[in-house]
């Protein structure tokens, strides 16, 4: 008589997630390279040299350069470091408060739950990028005003995550036992329920840095973000548009191509730590 088949299933299951975890830590690895490549790069690697303008991507140049002389592998780097700074600042502040603010809607009275709805169903009923340009030129454009502008924009969602898993929570027996045993709403919010919300607000964030850095080359790109000496993804695609006329097409392709790979990084980045950190999925 045959034996029966026996599937491995705690095994397969053990190194799936390890395969997860390790693919979070090369993405932010590769993450980290991007981020301390750019700094190391000093301000005299990109200067102007017009003995070499114009030249097409080669083993020397692998990116070409431009109409300077600078080099755009330097320039890009550059610009996708400053991208993960502006994205970081952004991304942290726009988290944070999502996760204030869907927890204080969830444990407070019915009449601010209403007033936060209502505030995000006006915020989610804006246009992103005209949203953003408004805060940013009432803020004086510059790097403050595409913080405040992204930060600002971007918490409606995990807000409303947030206060649905906060509600959900509350209704736990062990949270009504800790009111019976006389804790206060803010001893319970420290307590027990932000240690709940954490996974959701670390996904949160990592899958706010595609939008943040998308948006911020968005304003740059239309002269509403980063002043133009700074070497933005967005600064650098709108200078190339002159040039591609002329046949200079390394100039747009390369950088564009960067900023869609680091986007689509984050974005699996942040889909892998969801699979790790989400109750629901992390033992699939």
């Amino acid at each position: 008589m045959d034996s029966p088949i026996v599937i491995d299933r705690p095994r397969r299951g053990v190194n799936r997630r390890l395969q997860t975890m390790i693919t979070c830590i090369v993405l932010l690895m590769v993450a980290a390279g991007i981020l301390l490549s750019g700094e190391w790069i000093p301000s005299d690697a990109v200067t102007p040299d017009f003995s070499r303008k114009g030249l097409s991507p080669s083993l020397e140049y692998p990116f070409g350069t431009d109409w300077l002389g600078r080099d755009m592998l330097l320039r890009t780097l550059k610009g996708l470091a400053l991208s993960l700074k502006v994205g970081t600042i952004a991304s942290m502040v726009s988290a944070v408060l999502a996760t204030l603010i869907g927890a204080a809607a969830a444990t407070g009275s019915k009449w601010l739950d209403a007033a936060i709805n209502w505030l995000i169903d006006l915020v989610m009923g804006i246009p992103h990028l005209v949203l953003l340009i408004l805060i940013s030129f009432a803020c004086g454009r510059g790097l403050t005003g595409l913080v405040i502008g992204i930060a600002v924009t971007h918490w409606t969602s995990l807000a409303r995550l947030v206060r649905a898993e906060v509600l959900q929570i509350r209704s736990q027996p062990y949270i009504m036992v800790s009111r019976r045993l006389g804790h206060s709403t803010g001893w319970i919010l420290l307590r027990h329920i932000l240690p709940h919300i954490l996974p959701q607000f670390v996904v949160g964030l990592v899958l706010m840095f595609p939008h943040a850095i998308l948006h911020e080359a968005s304003l740059s790109f239309l002269g509403y973000g980063l002043p133009p000496d700074e070497p933005a993804i967005g600064i650098i695609l709108s200078e190339s548009m002159r040039y591609l006329t002329g046949g200079m097409w390394w100039l747009a392709f390369f950088p564009g191509l960067a900023l869609v790979l680091l986007v689509l990084l984050f974005d699996r980045l942040g889909e892998n730590l969801r699979m790790l950190l989400d109750p629901a999925s992390a033992h699939e």
